[in-house]
């Protein structure tokens, strides 16, 4: 994952709100468009932004496109935001 890819990825907020709905378990292609009024074309943008970044995963099932958040690069992007900024304020 480059930080580049990671901030590129995080800047958008539509697809913070994406990360935000796949916390709660993962989703088809479907139902994470049924919350934005969007193209298909722009929602699949996003979602390869983020497949890019390593944030999300996707996996075939049958006729559905299944995403899911990769937890192990969110503790990567805590840890450099934390490098980032300081542990608990300090440096």
């Amino acid at each position: 994952m480059g930080n580049q890819e990671l901030f590129k990825a995080l800047a958008d907020p539509t697809r913070r709100d994406v990360l935000r709905m796949l916390r709660g378990g993962s989703r088809t292609a479907g139902e994470l468009a049924e919350a934005f009024p969007m193209t298909r074309a722009s929602l699949t943008h996003h979602f390869n932004v983020l497949k890019s970044a390593g944030l999300v995963r996707s996996e075939r099932r049958g006729q559905h496109q299944l995403y899911s958040l990769n937890t192990s690069v969110f503790e990567e992007a805590a840890n450099l935001l934390m490098d980032l900024f300081g542990r608990n304020g300090k440096d």
